[in-house]
């Protein structure tokens, strides 16, 4: 039995066709659709190297049926930079913040450490208390411990956006 799925996928409306019901977004990215930024790391929903966004929330992708996911939009790692820059692409404010404040060192984890702070100044919970940013960062695990770096990386995309916010508004 073959589903048929309407996925925007990084701004890019994709219909794709799954054999089995039980595959995960995960797999289906990784697998399928050759974006391989969200990484497998502990398969459990333990470790947060999936992370990318379903319709501007953060979420496991490991965790998540494709299947379910029928009409949403879906961001990974991949769909952040926009065009112009070096080389044709303009790093999205976060991924330039973690670069600026070596949020990183294997990098295995930055993909979904990324996309995980890019939800969380969405979702706007965090403001500029570094405690508050580590608590709900704190399902993305590092194991080479760059949480300091992760966590300036933070504050400092969230102080550009507050900026950014008012200077639009003056």
């Amino acid at each position: 039995m073959s589903l048929s799925l309407r996925l925007d996928i990084n701004g890019e409306p994709r219909i794709v066709e799954i054999d089995d019901p039980r595959i995960t977004l995960l797999d289906l990215l990784r697998e399928r659709l050759a974006l391989t930024g969200a990484k497998k790391g502990c398969d459990r929903g333990q470790c947060g190297a999936c992370t990318v966004l379903v319709d501007g929330r953060r979420i496991n992708s490991c965790l998540t049926l494709a299947v379910s996911l029928d009409g949403a939009e879906i961001t990974t790692i991949e769909g952040l930079a926009g065009d112009g820059g070096v080389g044709g692409e303009r790093l999205h404010p976060v991924q330039a913040a973690f670069i600026r404040h070596d949020g990183f060192q294997c990098g295995f984890c930055t993909p979904g450490q990324i996309m995980s702070a890019v939800g969380l100044l969405a979702e706007g919970h965090a403001g500029a208390d570094p405690e508050r940013v580590r608590e709900l960062m704190s399902g993305n695990l590092c194991r080479c411990g760059a949480y300091r770096g992760i966590t300036e990386a933070v504050l400092d995309a969230i102080a550009a956006e507050a900026g950014a916010a008012r200077e639009d508004a003056a």
